[in-house]
């Protein structure tokens, strides 16, 4: 009988024991799944359909073509039965869909007199395995990042045989790329793209990670998120040295909010700080969406939104200064923006996701909660202090010189081609941020 392999969030054939397991055991037929972990994938954006696309149009070439997609997890258990497999192969998952989806798919496997056998994740420590010496979990970033730097990573292997590789089967999900489309994605790509981040970038990671005008970040989240590269591969390629150390930090954040998810399940969409469940919320439907379509008319956010729509990514101190603007000046709970981030984002990644977005809100694991409340003109003036990044995003304000274009009001020509004013006073709203945090802590 043939094994299936279970193609999730690991869309690579080096460093992967879960599949060397597979290949190792027989022949195996190698399946995907379009539902990625609960998220229907009719409901995302195209850029980011067409990302995942192109992660699979990569994996199956890199398969000899031998990748088969299916719709939907029942279609897979269907195959599982016609075939009449005995095991199924898969990575662990860590997130609260994922695992939900694994126990499900293992008790449906065993109703028909299948396996499901998990193997390693992707994660370079387990997430629940970097603990206090009394046993308990960390909730504070920098005692996990001590404890979790300690951790032997050890080396990542190289891509396995592929003669126990079975021709792909018929199904019904149509996986070409939708029309227009033109993203680079798949394994290879994450390899070069690591290559080059290391030969030009990294030495100056810790200056240029955080202008978003300059293009200083790894350009990784994308094929981690995919799994088209685990993160081991990344840190055995880091050299000692000042850009390195900060981004070897930066792949342990991923690692903590996975771990700070592991432990608190309920934190994919509910409060990590259940308190702040009772703060006074705003929402309407048409400042919500001028917020999602860059229409807010704040230059550094509205660019940030823009660039979210045309590239399905953002730079990631953008991300934080968009999240502030929704939650502290337009007063809306941080799930509203993180669902809008998971149908557009590329580069999603479940506990990363909802964890920036709580530690923006105040409600996760920022050890100053709340009080941070991030000024959109400033922000922009000092992250993107020559206006590049708002000119590129922006063409109504392409007429603007220099720092100029992050105030278009001060400009006698700033809303001449048509940018929309400013739908909140953001010293206003600050203010008000603070007053609805006071009435909650005298609740």
């Amino acid at each position: 009988m043939p094994n299936i392999f279970w193609f999730r969030r690991d869309l690579r054939i080096s460093d992967h024991p879960a599949l060397n397991a597979a290949l190792s055991d027989g022949p195996t037929i190698l399946v995907a799944s379009a539902d990625l972990l609960g998220s229907k994938f009719s409901l995302l954006s195209e850029i980011r359909r067409n990302s995942l696309r192109a992660s699979w149009s990569s994996l199956s070439k890199s398969l000899n073509n031998r990748l088969s997609i299916v719709e939907n997890v029942n279609e897979l258990l269907k195959l599982a039965k016609f075939h009449g497999v005995e095991k199924v192969f898969a990575s662990t998952a860590y997130d609260t869909n994922g695992v939900k989806e694994m126990n499900a798919v293992a008790k449906d496997l065993n109703a028909i007199g299948a396996e499901l056998i998990l193997g390693p994740g992707n994660y370079a420590v387990a997430p629940g395995s970097v603990r206090k010496g009394d046993g308990t979990p960390y909730r504070v970033y920098t005692p996990f990042y001590n404890e979790w730097a300690k951790n032997d990573f050890g080396q990542s292997t190289t891509a396995p045989s592929l003669e126990n590789v079975l021709a792909p089967v018929e199904t019904s999900f149509d996986p070409q790329l939708e029309f227009g489309a033109d993203i680079k994605a798949g394994e290879s790509f994450a390899v070069r793209t690591l290559e080059r981040f290391l030969d030009g970038r990294v030495d100056g990671y810790q200056d240029d990670r955080n202008r978003a005008d300059l293009g200083g970040t790894s350009h990784l989240s994308h094929a981690l998120s995919h799994g088209e590269i685990h993160p081991r591969t990344i840190l055995e390629r880091l050299e000692p040295g000042a850009g390195a150390d900060v981004f070897r930090k930066e792949i342990a954040w991923r690692e903590f909010y996975a771990d700070v998810l592991w432990h608190n399940p309920h934190t994919l969409t509910g409060y990590l700080d259940s308190k702040y469940a009772g703060m006074e919320y705003n929402f309407d439907e048409q400042v919500f969406a001028r917020w999602c379509q860059g229409e807010t008319g704040y230059p550094m956010v509205d660019a940030g939104m823009r660039q979210l729509l045309s590239d399905g990514w953002m730079h990631n101190r953008v991300r934080m200064i968009v999240a502030s603007f929704l939650i502290k000046d337009l007063h809306f709970e941080w799930q509203h923006g993180a669902r809008w981030f998971e149908e557009n984002l590329t580069d999603f990644d479940p506990a990363s996701n909802s964890h920036g977005w709580q530690w923006t809100a105040g409600c996760g694991t920022d050890a100053s909660p709340y009080y941070r409340v991030f000024n959109p003109v400033l922000q922009g003036l000092k992250f993107d202090p020559h206006g590049d990044y708002v000119r590129k995003y922006i063409p109504e304000l392409r007429h603007l010189q220099g720092s100029s274009a992050h105030e278009p009001w001060n400009q006698v020509s700033g809303y001449s081609n048509g940018y929309p004013k400013q739908i909140v006073d953001h010293s206003e709203e600050r203010n008000e941020s603070l007053r609805r945090l006071d009435a909650l802590k005298n609740s």
